[in-house]
């Protein structure tokens, strides 16, 4: 067992990506100066699965975990789009689920800004050609701003974030 950890602290922990730890410090730091100055500090964003593998909601998911921890920065995800300053849309839509993404939508406070996350709302999905498809996103909401990926990574999101931060005048 000796051995073992005599070899361990040698070389250290082998998982930890520098360049990446570096890239995400200052993709941190410009989110949260941007979230303060446009939000006073508070980024709520309601998050609406509109009929997607949930591939893309496990990637929002890791955005609340102690690595990148996105709530430290100022970003909420809220359970009703009254409390929402943005919606983030997952997925192809759906016939189902059309009048609810446009209930949600409805109910987001003014101004209203849409987020299309993944490659489903802009129908690049393998099963775009369903029955139960009810075209593309933006022929139902106003698409604010895209984070292309199928599913973008955590990192991918919160430099869509980031761009549709400096994108968006208040």
């Amino acid at each position: 067992m000796i051995k073992f950890w005599n070899k361990r602290v040698k070389e250290g922990i082998l998982t930890e990506n520098e360049q990446l730890d570096a890239e995400l410090k200052e993709i941190r730091k410009e989110i949260k100066e941007a979230v303060k100055k446009k939000f006073a500090g508070s980024l709520a964003i309601r998050m609406v699965d509109s009929g997607s593998c949930n591939a893309c909601e496990a990637e929002c998911n890791a955005l609340a975990n102690p690595y990148y921890d996105l709530e430290r920065l100022g970003i909420y995800f809220v359970a009703s789009p009254r409390h929402a300053d943005v919606l983030l849309l997952s997925g192809i839509m759906t016939f189902n689920m059309t009048p609810h993404v446009k209930e949600a939508y409805a109910q987001i406070p003014a101004p209203k800004w849409v987020i299309s996350m993944g490659d489903c709302p802009v129908m690049q999905a393998p099963f775009e050609k369903t029955y139960a498809i009810n075209a593309p996103a933006k022929n139902h909401l106003p698409i604010t701003h895209h984070i292309a990926g199928c599913p973008p990574s955590p990192l991918e999101i919160m430099e869509g974030l980031l761009e549709f931060l400096k994108k968006i005048d208040l």
